[in-house]
């Protein structure tokens, strides 16, 4: 792609989203230039709302006036257009199943670990805490057969499911600080938990990944606005 059409490429997102983490990511990970724009998801911007009529929400990666949606569809756009390390494995069996556990990802473990953090019980936080260790052993034996002994899902060096999954570790630290909860540890999930260091090292992740606080801070921002009656 030419150096002149990155100028033309804007991502709306919101700092703490993980979804709009992932797309920031691919786009770090590519070395690709392009305009951050921090949403207010409380007074959506006309833009947002122009550019993401179905679903109203960030991220939305906006080249040359055409908007994609979708955290997992912009990863794999930013993989097509530009040059520079691939995302997604060569392979098309292998790029299969790493869709395959994106999905998975954003399916079953995204809102078991939203649940922990939403529940208005301690039963119902034990009780989604158990759906999200369950996720999170699907992808302990996915890492096993995907990153074949290497250090990421993706080899030797960050891949798709990286960024898939790497996108949630600043909300699993604010779970950490908010409920004592260890969502990733040695006890339940010794591989990823070894991964979850290395990817913290990692550019990306460096560049990219707010600090949990940053996390907890909006977490308590949209709870207040819950409870709030003029909501």
């Amino acid at each position: 792609m030419a150096a002149g059409d990155e100028e033309s490429l804007r991502l709306l997102g919101l700092h703490v989203s993980p979804f709009a983490l992932r797309a920031r990511m691919a786009l770090c990970f590519k070395g690709v230039s392009y305009e951050y724009i921090e949403e207010d998801l409380f007074h959506k911007s006309e833009l947002l709302l122009s550019s993401n009529p179905v679903h109203k929400k960030v991220p939305v990666l906006i080249h040359n006036g055409r908007p994609v949606c979708e955290s997992l569809v912009i990863v794999q756009y930013v993989e097509e257009l530009f040059a520079g390390p691939s995302i997604l494995p060569a392979d098309p069996y292998e790029r299969a199943i790493a869709r395959f556990w994106a999905a998975y990802i954003d399916d079953k473990l995204f809102p078991a670990w939203v649940g922990v953090m939403r529940a208005a019980t301690e039963e119902d936080r034990e009780e989604k805490l158990k759906e999200t260790y369950a996720a999170l052993q699907n992808l302990e034996k996915a890492f096993s057969e995907c990153g074949k002994g290497k250090a990421f899902f993706g080899g030797d060096s960050v891949g798709y499911l990286d960024l898939a999954l790497g996108c949630f570790l600043p909300w699993f630290g604010a779970l950490r600080m908010m409920f004592g909860v260890e969502v990733i540890g040695a006890a339940n999930a010794p591989l990823l938990t070894a991964w979850a260091e290395r990817f913290g090292e990692t550019t990306v992740a460096k560049e990219v990944l707010p600090e949990p606080d940053e996390a907890v801070a909006y977490a308590k921002k949209l709870q207040a606005h819950r409870a709030s009656p003029n909501k």
